[in-house]
């Protein structure tokens, strides 16, 4: 039996698998290492975020991404975008020198099991872990607008769906969205030789400022503070406390997971989106089918009224929602025991990390509604691994064993299940509240 078993090979992943193996914990870490960043992002994008900020977290700190750029003969140099490539190799190497190896293994079930938790393996081994650590990224969580989502896979798609633009070449494709994956998935489209169009909700693309001298003067700095998620007092807020966001009201932390940072393009992109992408702003989607082969958008206009847009295909940049019901893998009855976050169905966390099933962690982005907007970035991994990992070393002190939940009974069809405040069922938390440590 391993003490912990971390699903998922991303930044958060391999973070929290770094600080588990450095505190002596017999650990067993699942999942093909970076495979969002290396299966799911076109080739020719860069990072939004800093070097500086983007790094992956180890006990010493020693293994960054700026070592990494010596090592390999690149500057990760403040103000200067990172290509994906190099950023992904950088999560290849931090887990080769940091984690004592991944396993690559799809885990298909993780379900309550005694003292701990059953892990089903695709290929059929079982495999017995005291706790788990769900860091599953984004991909569980993608989201497509309700009027897309019936068209057949030929005439829609997600932007994290793509690895390669380059099938695109000379073809009218819509892009949705008003966020960095919809700005430079468009510019990318039309680089390649697609002629794409952009539309969004927004009546205007906001775009990030050209970020300000890591050396200033006392007076700028204390205007306009740097910090891991961009310059400002807000920003700050954000990446320094989350900590302090995990004190407020489940109705306030819904709204700053649901509305902080919002979408906005990096300065960088401005000038090659601009040159090369029409868009069409204020425009609601109401509705979309095929018509002679093509994908005929109906679309609300800003002063009222409707208009048709064709085109070959249409992807949606449309992020990720998180949600448990979304994670197949979690068994039926953990996620209905699991409290939630006021009206959404994201787990509601105590301050190491821990769900109210004891012994099972979540990281990453269903931990946004939690801790806050900086858990969407890579700058949130330094936060959550030592706080995780002090969580699961608490759990393993304590061996209070779970309360096992069990398959709820069936509802009868028409009925209503009473709702608890969490967002549950009553009496499908056998888990019980989350503490406060």
């Amino acid at each position: 039996m391993y003490d912990v078993a971390v699903i998922g090979a991303g930044p958060y992943g391999l973070s929290v698998a770094a600080h588990a193996a450095a505190a002596g914990m017999s650990l067993k870490v699942f999942g093909r290492t970076m495979a969002s960043w290396r299966d799911h992002m076109p080739q020719g994008m860069f990072l939004k975020s800093e070097p500086w900020s983007s790094n992956l977290s180890d006990p010493r700190g020693d293994r960054t991404l700026e070592r990494f750029g010596a090592e390999r003969g690149f500057a990760t140099r403040h103000g200067e975008p990172l290509p994906i490539g190099a950023f992904t190799d950088y999560g290849h190497w931090f887990a080769e020198h940091a984690v004592p190896g991944v396993d690559e293994r799809t885990v298909t079930s993780v379900a309550p099991a005694g003292d701990g938790f059953h892990l089903a393996t695709a290929d059929g081994e079982r495999v017995h872990a005291r706790t788990v650590v769900l860091a599953v990224g984004v991909m569980p969580f993608v989201t497509v607008p309700e009027a897309l989502a019936g068209l057949p896979p030929r005439y829609v798609s997600h932007s994290s769906g793509h690895r390669d633009l380059d099938r695109f070449r000379g073809r009218d494709v819509v892009v949705v969205g008003a966020g960095q994956a919809a700005l430079e998935t468009a510019t990318l489209l039309a680089e390649r030789g697609a002629r794409p169009r952009l539309v969004a909700r927004a009546d205007r693309i906001n775009w990030n400022t050209v970020p300000e001298p890591l050396e200033r003067g006392p007076l700028r700095s204390l205007r306009s503070p740097h910090s891991g998620l961009g310059t400002g007092w807000t920003s700050w807020v954000w990446s320094q406390t989350p900590w302090a966001v995990r004190k407020l009201p489940a109705s306030t932390r819904e709204r700053i997971a649901n509305t902080a940072l919002g979408p906005a393009g990096a300065w960088w992109l401005r000038e090659r989106y601009e040159q090369q992408v029409p868009a069409l702003l204020g425009h609601h989607l109401h509705g979309a089918g095929v018509r002679d082969g093509r994908v005929r958008l109906v679309l609300g206009a800003p002063g009222g009224g409707t208009s048709t847009l064709d085109a070959d295909h249409v992807v949606a940049a449309t992020g990720f929602t998180p949600h448990l019901d979304r994670l197949g893998l979690l068994d039926a009855s953990l996620r209905r025991a699991v409290t939630t976050v006021g009206s959404s169905r994201a787990p509601e966390l105590s301050a190491g990390f821990e769900s109210s099933c004891p012994g099972l962690f979540f990281a990453g982005l269903l931990a946004a509604p939690s801790f806050g907007p900086s858990m969407r970035f890579v700058h949130g991994a330094t936060f959550t691994a030592h706080r995780l990992v002090a969580g699961v070393r608490r759990r393993l002190r304590d061996r209070t064993p779970a309360r096992v939940p069990q398959p709820a009974a069936p509802v009868a069809a028409g009925s209503v299940p009473a709702v608890r405040p969490g967002g549950g069922r009553r009496g499908a938390s056998p888990c019980g509240a989350v503490e406060d440590r």
